[in-house]
């Protein structure tokens, strides 16, 4: 119990930071882009993120797996309403808004990972839409946004593969008291054609896979909706 505690507390203090951090990089972002807000365009972004992450945390109770990465990882669409808040209200409203899907998540279902997990969901979400929005907000046409989902949807995978190798699995193996050996045997088990399977083998074939189908679902599924969306949200 006191290991489980002093666990929990330690990630709440890595997601305060982070979260600073993050909130920093996104605000930095908009400068560059030229974002600007009005009183009004405060009060929509408020009520923006609200409703954006509300629908967020409904969408990623619907998770399930996929064929190509064990169990514990699974898809969901969490993303999409968060990145169209990104692309509607910035990316400082973006990052607000994974937060608080985040924060909902907890509160409403608890966490079974001492907020691990939960820190990871948040960062690698933030990793997708923080560079999705910027480069949208820099010049806003379809074309920007298309490049935008392309650029996050790599980092995301690029991010997310470094994150698992070097936090998130061994914070696992660490708080399960499993060594890290048997989670590479899940992947190892998956595709059993590997003779040599190391951390970098498996989140090579389980975890960069994932990211960038998710980053492109999303991706896809924003294109398609955003333009009435966004549309109803600046009326709001």
């Amino acid at each position: 119990m006191e290991n489980l505690w002093k666990t929990v507390t330690e990630n709440v203090g890595f997601i305060a930071i982070t979260a600073a951090v993050l909130f920093a990089v996104a605000k930095l972002g908009e400068m560059w882009a030229g974002v600007t807000s009005s009183q009004q365009m405060r009060t929509k972004k408020i009520v923006t993120i609200g409703m954006m992450s509300a629908l967020a945390f409904i969408l990623q109770i619907f998770d399930f797996p996929v064929p190509f990465a064990p169990p514990f990882y699974k898809l969901d669409f969490s993303e999409v309403p968060v990145l169209i808040c990104s692309f509607a209200m910035g990316p400082v409203a973006g990052v607000a808004s994974e937060l608080l899907k985040n924060v909902l998540k907890v509160l409403f279902r608890g966490t079974t990972t001492a907020f691990v997990g939960d820190y990871a969901n948040f960062v690698i979400g933030c990793s997708f839409i923080i560079p999705a929005a910027i480069l949208y907000f820099k010049h806003k046409t379809k074309k920007t946004a298309i490049i935008g989902c392309v650029a996050g949807t790599i980092i995301i995978a690029i991010f997310g593969s470094l994150f698992n190798a070097f936090y998130l699995l061994p914070a696992f193996s660490k708080l399960y008291g499993m060594p890290l050996e048997s989670i590479l045997e899940m992947g190892h088990a998956i595709f059993s054609g590997f003779e040599e399977f190391n951390i970098l083998t498996f989140v090579a074939l389980c975890v960069a896979p994932l990211n960038l189908l998710k980053g492109a679902l999303v991706s896809v599924i924003v294109m398609l909706i955003y333009k009435p969306i966004s549309r109803i949200l600046h009326q709001v």
